[in-house]
C-alpha cells in the first residue's frame, strides 16, 4: 500500500492493481493497444491518465500503436479522439451526432464483435477527456466493457468550485487544513498539489472554479492588479489542461481601494471605464479568463447600495466590462439585513433573497449569472428549497450548495450530503406546471435561458487527505457527480465512490454504503429537530448552544417559549413568506395540516403538544430523535470497526477517530437539546430516559 494510498491523497483516482484475475486478464484483452490522435494539452492529460490508469489496474500499460499501424490494429486496441481526427473514428459517425454533444459530451462506444475496438470520442478535446475519466470508472467499478454504447451529455453548463481561501493561507469555513493556493500573502511557489487537484476535479467533469474567498480583503483585492496576474495566469494555465476556467471572486469597492477613484457607483462613467480596463488588462495575461464572482451589500461587503443602485446596476456594469471578452459575473443572492432586531416578528430573513431580486427580474445581462444558495438561509442541514428557483424566470440562475460542512459537522462528524442535495435538486416548484424541478430551472432549461449550472463551496485544504475526514471525500466526488447528472442517486454515487476508494470488497461496500446513506438523517436526527436550525455556539458554529443566536442581530430564531416554538412564516398571521412559492407549494407550507413535518418549525409556530403525520408530540419527536440519533452515530463507529481487516490501517485509524469523536459529540448535542426542550416545556420524556 502506497504513502498516497495510506494518506487518502489519491482520493477516488487511487489506482490498484485489480484482484480478480479473470477481471483483469478480460480487460487486459480488451485494451492491449491505444491509439491517441491529437496531442492538445487536453488530449495529453487524457493520454496521461489512460497509461497511468491501465498501467496500474491492469499491470501493464497499453502498448502504443500509430494511427497507421494497419494491420497491428487487427488487435484489441482502445481508440481516442475527436470525430473527424482519423479515418479510425469514421465507423461511430453514423452511430451517434456528434453535432449534438458540444465541446463536452462523449461517446464510449464498442460492441466487441465488430471491429474489436472500443472508442473514446468527442466533438471536442475536452469531450474526449471526460471519455477517459468515465472509462477508468468503469474498470475501477467492475463493470463489463464488453457492450458498450454510452452517450453522455453534462446536465448544467457550469459545474463550478467556490473556494473562500484567503491569501495569508487561511480558508473560511475550512475545515481541512490551510489553502492549496496562498500562504503569506502570496502564491504557493510548488504547485504540483494545484495540478493533482486541477486532475481530480477534472475527473467528475468540473469546469471552473474560483481561488479566492467571496468575502474578498485588500490583498485579494490586488489579484486582478499587476502584481499578481502573473501568478493567477500560471494557476489558470494549470486548470486549463484539465478543461477548468478560472474566475476570481472581486471587491465591488475596487475602482477606489486599487484605483484611486472617490466614487464605486456603478453609473459614474469613471467607474465603468475602470471596471473595463481591468478587464482587457486581465484578459492580457489569462485570454480564457472565465469573470468575475461578487458578493456585494452583504454582511458589510461595499455594493451598489451605497450609492441608491440595485444589484442589476451593479451586476451589468461588471458584465458590460467583460462582455467583449466573453466573459461572466456569478452575483451572489445572499443579501439581508444582518443587522436585525432581535425583537422585530415582522423583518423575515428566510425573505430577503426573494424581496431583493425577483422585482429586479429580467433586468440583468445575458452574461450575469443570479447564484442562489438551496436554501433561503444558509446552508442549514434542513431547510426548504429558495423560492427564487422558480420565481425567476428570465434570469440566468446558479444553484449554490455548500461542500464544506459549516452546519453539518465541520469534518468531523460523518455527513454524506448527496440525498440532501438530491431533495434539491429533484424539488418541483411548480413554476410551469408539475415537473419543474430546481434542476431544469438552475441549468437553464426550464425557461430556457442560455447559461445555468451550479455551484458550490469547497471543502478542501493542505491536509494529507484533502478533506479532513476520509469519509468526506465523498461529499467532494458526489457534488462533482450530481452537477454533472442531478438524476444520479444518491447510492449509485456512493456505490462508485465506495469502489474508486477503497475498492471492490463486497464487505466494505456494504458497510460503507450503509453508513454514507444513514448519515445525513443521524446528523440531522441528533441535531436540528423539525427544521430549526441555528442552535449553533456563534461565530464557529459547532456544537451545540440553543440560543446561541436567538437574541442577535443575525435573524436565525426559533422563538421557543413554554408553551411551543417555531417562526411562523405563513401569509395568514406571520411573516408571509410561505407565500413566495407556487402553488400548490405555497399552500402545502402555509398549512400547519399539510405542512411537512421535517419543515413544520420553519414554517409554523406550534404548542409542544401538537401531533405530527407521525402521531408523536412534538415535543416527544425532539427527545426521540436525539436519543436515537445519538445511539446510531455510536453504531457508524461500531460498523467501522468491522472493517478494521479490510482497510489500510492508516485510514481506518483517521475514520475511527473521528467516528468516535462524533458519537462522543452526538451525546453532548442529544443532551443539550433535550434538557433545554424539557425546562423549557416542562414536558417529561413519555419513555422515561435521563434527560438532565
Amino acid at each position: 500500500m502506497n504513502k498516497r494510498t495510506e494518506s487518502g491523497y489519491a482520493c477516488w483516482l487511487d489506482y490498484r492493481l485489480i484482484p480478480n484475475e479473470p477481471l483483469r486478464s478480460a480487460y487486459r484483452k480488451r485494451c492491449s493497444q491505444l491509439v491517441m490522435i491529437g496531442d492538445s494539452p487536453l488530449l495529453q492529460a487524457a493520454r496521461r491518465e489512460l497509461n497511468l490508469a491501465l498501467g496500474v489496474m491492469l499491470g501493464e500499460a497499453p502498448v502504443e500503436a500509430e494511427e497507421d499501424a494497419g494491420a497491428e490494429l487487427s488487435l484489441p486496441v482502445l481508440v481516442v479522439g475527436t470525430i473527424g481526427s482519423s479515418q479510425l473514428l469514421n465507423p461511430l459517425a453514423s452511430l451517434y451526432h456528434f453535432d449534438e454533444l458540444g465541446e463536452e459530451g462523449y461517446v464510449i462506444h464498442g460492441s466487441g464483435s465488430d471491429d474489436n475496438r472500443i472508442y473514446l470520442s468527442a466533438d471536442a478535446d475536452k469531450g474526449v477527456l471526460y471519455a477517459v475519466f468515465h472509462f477508468i470508472r468503469l474498470l475501477q467499478t467492475g463493470a463489463s466493457i464488453e457492450q458498450l454504447a454510452i452517450r453522455e451529455l453534462p446536465s448544467n453548463g457550469l459545474r463550478m468550485i467556490n473556494h473562500w481561501d484567503n491569501m495569508d493561507g487561511s480558508i473560511e469555513r475550512g475545515y481541512a487544513g490551510r489553502s492549496i493556493f496562498f500562504h503569506e500573502g502570496r502564491f504557493i511557489e510548488d504547485q504540483e498539489r494545484v495540478r493533482d487537484y486541477a486532475r481530480l476535479l477534472a475527473s467528475g467533469g468540473i469546469n471552473a472554479l474560483t481561488i479566492n474567498n467571496v468575502n474578498v480583503h485588500s490583498q485579494e483585492s490586488k489579484l486582478i492588479t499587476d502584481e499578481f496576474l502573473p501568478d493567477v495566469a500560471k494557476t489558470a494555465a494549470i486548470f486549463r489542461e484539465y478543461g477548468i476556467r478560472l474566475y476570481l471572486s472581486v471587491n465591488y469597492a475596487s475602482p477606489m481601494e486599487l484605483g484611486g477613484l472617490s466614487t464605486a457607483d456603478p453609473l459614474a462613467p469613471e467607474v465603468a471605464e475602470w471596471w473595463h480596463g481591468a478587464a482587457k488588462n486581465i484578459y492580457r495575461y489569462i485570454p480564457d479568463f472565465g469573470g468575475f464572482v461578487v458578493k456585494a451589500d452583504s454582511e458589510f461587503r461595499p455594493g451598489p447600495f451605497t450609492y441608491g443602485r440595485n444589484h442589476a446596476d451593479g451586476a451589468n456594469m461588471l458584465a458590460d466590462a467583460l462582455a467583449p471578452f466573453g466573459g461572466e459575473v456569478i452575483w451572489r443572492c445572499f443579501v439581508y439585513n444582518c443587522l436585525q432586531n432581535w425583537r422585530d416578528r415582522i423583518t423575515d430573513r428566510a425573505r430577503a433573497a426573494y424581496d431583493h431580486f425577483m422585482p429586479l427580474d429580467g433586468t440583468f445581462r445575458d452574461n450575469v449569472m443570479l447564484q442562489i444558495k438551496n436554501g433561503p438561509m444558509d446552508f442549514q442541514v434542513r431547510e426548504p428549497v429558495s423560492p427564487l428557483f422558480g420565481g425567476l424566470k428570465e434570469t440566468n440562475q446558479l444553484l449554490e450548495l455548500q461542500i464544506t460542512q459549516e452546519y453539518t459537522g465541520q469534518q468531523k462528524h460523518l455527513c454524506f450530503l448527496v440525498p440532501q442535495w438530491k431533495e434539491v435538486f429533484d424539488f418541483d416548484t411548480h413554476a410551469q406546471g408539475e415537473g419543474s424541478t430546481v434542476a431544469e430551472v438552475a441549468s437553464g432549461r426550464l425557461f430556457g435561458r442560455a447559461r445555468g449550472g451550479v455551484a458550490a463551496v469547497a471543502n478542501i485544504g493542505d491536509d494529507a487527505s484533502w478533506s479532513g475526514h476520509i469519509l468526506a471525500q465523498a461529499n467532494w466526488y458526489g457534488y462533482a457527480r450530481l452537477a454533472w447528472n442531478p438524476k444520479l442517486s444518491a447510492e449509485q454515487i456512493a456505490r462508485e465512490w465506495i469502489a474508486m476508494t477503497f475498492g471492490l470488497d463486497s464487505a466494505v461496500e456494504r458497510v460503507l454504503l450503509g453508513m454514507l446513506l444513514s448519515s445525513y438523517r443521524i446528523y440531522e436526527d441528533y441535531t436540528a429537530p423539525l427544521g430549526v436550525g441555528w442552535m449553533v455556539n456563534p461565530n464557529h458554529h459547532y456544537g451545540p448552544n440553543v440560543d446561541g443566536y436567538e437574541y442577535s442581530k443575525w435573524g436565525t430564531y426559533h422563538y421557543a417559549d413554554c408553551h411551543g416554538m417555531g417562526v411562523d412564516r405563513t401569509v395568514r398571521s406571520g411573516t408571509g413568506y410561505a407565500g413566495q412559492y407556487h402553488s400548490p407549494v405555497a399552500e402545502r407550507y402555509e398549512s400547519t395540516a399539510l405542512c411537512p413535518d421535517e419543515l413544520l418549525l420553519f414554517f409554523q409556530h406550534v404548542p409542544y403538544t401538537h401531533r405530527l403525520k407521525s402521531g408523536k408530540t412534538v415535543i416527544q419527536h425532539i427527545y426521540d430523535t436525539h436519543f436515537e440519533g445519538a445511539e446510531r452515530a455510536a453504531q457508524l463507529a461500531e460498523q467501522w470497526k468491522s472493517l478494521a481487516s479490510l482497510v489500510d490501517s492508516a485510514r481506518f485509524g483517521q475514520v475511527l477517530d473521528r467516528l468516535a469523536h462524533q458519537a462522543e459529540h452526538a451525546e453532548e448535542w442529544r443532551d443539550c437539546i433535550n434538557t433545554y426542550f424539557y425546562r423549557k416545556s416542562g414536558i417529561a420524556d413519555e419513555r422515561g430516559r435521563l434527560i438532565y
